[in-house]
């Protein structure tokens, strides 16, 4: 990366953290937040998907944001198969880099098979660490080997602190109480924009990965949280037909 490029990206990184920081209010949309740093990671970082998982309250991991399908099913095999780089680093607390997945196909058969098969040829995983305890991962894929170097890595890890910070919100780490209510409502917040996704995608015929975009726009241009626009679309009144129609106006 040239000097010129370096600093660019500082800079863009900078308003990012400025933009991220705004947003962890009292009322605010964790989805949002989750899914925006999905876009953070593919705009600042050398890489080509992004994932992230959170560990469920009552055990096991649960995905919570993606980047594409492809990644989210990455992220839901690893879930299945207990087996992968991010369900490794949430379990060892540990970023576990792979600059090279061929070089992984012995260490995760299942994971390294589909990711390969599906074009991606490294992949990088970030825990979320809250003191001793880690409570999900961010996992990075690449095209390419040799995806991310040393401070492309760094940043990552910041990223992945944010996030953790946007899940726990820092004046309720010190309640474990709290910290289970909220890894709980992010997750359940996650369920009900999945459901608004399918609703959308069924009555407009229009593909998955366009639906989520489609919520955005429409809660943004309406002063509205993201979950809330998703429970307004899945349960009554429902919103299904006016965030359809705006997409056309």
């Amino acid at each position: 990366m040239t000097p010129e490029k370096r600093l660019e990206r500082q800079a863009r990184l900078a308003e990012r953290f400025v933009a991220l920081a705004d947003t962890l209010v009292d009322d605010y949309d964790v989805v949002e937040v989750l899914d925006g740093l999905m876009s953070t990671c593919l705009e600042l970082l050398e890489v080509d998907e992004a994932g992230l998982l959170l560990t469920h309250p009552q055990g096991g991991l649960q995905r919570v944001a993606s980047s594409s399908e492809e990644a989210r099913l990455l992220e839901l095999l690893q879930v299945q198969t207990r087996e992968g780089p991010c369900f490794e680093a949430v379990e060892s607390g540990q970023p576990v880099m792979v600059p090279d997945l061929a070089e992984g196909h012995d260490r995760w058969p299942t994971f390294a098979e589909r990711a390969i098969a599906d074009g991606f040829r490294s992949v990088y995983a970030f825990p979320m660490r809250l003191r001793d305890s880690t409570v999900g991962g961010l996992n990075l894929f690449g095209e390419r080997e040799h995806s991310l170097d040393d401070e492309s890595r760094q940043i990552a890890k910041a990223l992945a602190d944010i996030a953790t910070i946007g899940i726990l919100q820092q004046r309720s780490l010190h309640r474990s109480s709290l910290l289970a209510e909220n890894l709980q409502r992010a997750l359940n917040t996650r369920i009900v924009v999945e459901q608004a996704k399918g609703v959308l995608s069924e009555r407009g015929g229009i593909p998955m990965g366009q639906t989520f975009e489609l919520l955005r726009s429409y809660a943004r241009s309406h002063n509205l949280k993201l979950s809330e626009l998703a429970q307004s679309v899945v349960y009554p009144p429902h919103m299904a037909d006016q965030v359809l129609a705006a997409r056309n106006t």
